[in-house]
Formats: structure tokens, sequence, C-alpha cells
């Protein structure tokens, strides 16, 4: 129904741009978001009436009068009823106040080590009317010890288009993000620019580059026997989820969310 639903907005749609190299697993079917895979997370905030406010960095969660008082880098703290994290669960591990000595369970969590891979993205950016001459949408890259995927985005997300100029974007392998994991944007930047050299040699040269360490991209290891979710205290609640609770695909986030909706609903 989750895949009907924006389908049907045109959130989604069937993935029909060739990309070489691709395990196609039997009875799956892979999608592409062309507005971008953010343009899901805005349909469900738009969907669910929320007020939503970005850019605050969560440091402390301690309780109070019954409440849970959340402290931020910037700003005086706030008190909730109820906490839901979905971030990262080695971040959950950075959380200080009360959190800390109600994380017993996450102590756990700890010892069986949850893991999550970390890479590196580079996005190419061209003008309007650069061609992009290659027989693929994306490409998966199997003999190189720094490039694991490409995709020109507009080909793959299916918008080509006069006006707007082609993007490509390179993921590294897992490998490649653990070494380098602490250099210098600027060096690693142009290490991945000469591995992307050789596999495509033709590439026209890019308006602007723009290099973004992924700290914590998917999770190699999630939480075990877990359903979804996991709550740390009842009364107030404070609860985690996410897909270090099940799995770092679609699938696995829609499944922790309705885990966590089903856990909060009968708190409420």
């Amino acid at each position: 129904s989750f895949y009907e639903e924006l389908l049907s907005h045109g959130v989604l749609k069937p993935l029909t741009a060739p990309v070489e190299g691709m395990v196609v697993r039997e009875g799956s079917c892979n999608y592409v978001a062309p507005q971008g895979i953010s343009s899901v997370v805005k349909y469900y905030l738009k969907q669910s009436g929320a007020d939503v406010f970005y850019e605050q960095h969560v440091t402390h969660i301690s309780l109070r009068d019954g409440k849970w008082e959340v402290s931020r880098k910037v700003g005086p703290p706030e008190q909730f009823d109820i906490v839901i994290l979905t971030i990262p669960v080695p971040q959950i591990l950075q959380l200080q106040g009360d959190i800390v000595n109600i994380i017993n369970e996450f102590q756990k969590l700890q010892k069986v080590s949850v893991r999550n891979s970390s890479r590196y993205a580079l996005g190419l950016f061209y003008e309007a009317g650069t061609r992009i001459d290659v027989p693929w949408a994306a490409q998966y890259i199997t003999d190189n010890p720094c490039i694991r995927f490409i995709s020109i985005d507009n080909k793959k997300r299916n918008i080509e288009s006069p006006e707007v100029g082609p993007s490509l974007v390179v993921h590294t392998t897992v490998t490649f993000g653990s070494e380098y994991l602490d250099s210098d944007p600027a060096e690693v930047q142009q290490i991945i620019l000469s591995h992307l050299e050789r596999i495509v040699p033709s590439l026209p040269k890019p308006s602007s580059i723009k290099c973004h360490k992924w700290r914590y991209s998917q999770v190699t290891k999630a939480v075990p026997n877990c359903p979804g979710q996991m709550i740390l205290h009842t009364q107030p609640l404070l609860i985690c989820g996410g897909d270090g609770f099940t799995r770092s695909n679609f699938d696995g986030c829609i499944e922790s969310a309705i885990s966590l909706a089903e856990a909060v609903k009968s708190h409420l």
C-alpha cells in the first residue's frame, strides 16, 4: 500500500533506465524517486501536518518533572511528553544526560556492536546542454578500490531536460570510506576524481563539484531479534527506531515506522 500510494502521487516511479551490474533479486521491484529521495520524506511530513524544525543538534536528554528535557547545541532546552529517536545507533550512544543511565539495553547493543558502513558521495554538476556520452544511466563497479557506484542522476530518474544540466553522483566503496574517513575532504575529492577519470575518461568538465562524507551509511549489522523499535523508558516514553533496528532499505524503514507508530499509539 505504501508503494501504491507513492506511485499514484508520482513520488516514486518504476526504474526503467539501464543500470549496469545491478543484482536483481527474483520477485523484487526497483523504483526511483524522480525528485530525489528527500521527496519521499517531504511527502510524509506534509501528510502528517506536523511542524518540522530542522538543524536542531540534540546533545542531552534528561528527565524533568515527568517529561523529557531535550537540550541542543543552540537555543534553550525544551520539554516533551514523548521522544522518538531514529538517528543512527552510534549517535544515540553519544547523547548525554539521564539517557546515559537509562541505556542499559543499549549497553547490550554496544556489545553486539551495531555497525554502519561509511562512504563518500561525490556530486558533479554540469551546465544545461552538456552531454555525458555513456550507454548507461547508472553502473555498479566491482573492480575498483575507490568507486562502487556511478549514476547520471537525471538519466536514472528519467527526467532529462534541455533546461536543466545533468549531474553525476559517485559513491565510494565501504573500504575506501573507512580508510579515508578522517582525511582532508579536498584530498579525498581528488582521489575519487582521479579514479573516476580512469573509469569514464570521456567526462566533460563540471561547473561545480560537491564532496559529502557519509559517516553512517547503510547498516551492515542491525540490532538482533528486534521488532523494528526498542523502548528505553515507558513513562514518559523514550523509544528508538530506524534502519538500525531492521535493515537499510525502504522496506526496512517502513517496517520500523509501522512498529514505532504502533508502540507510540499504545502509550497515548
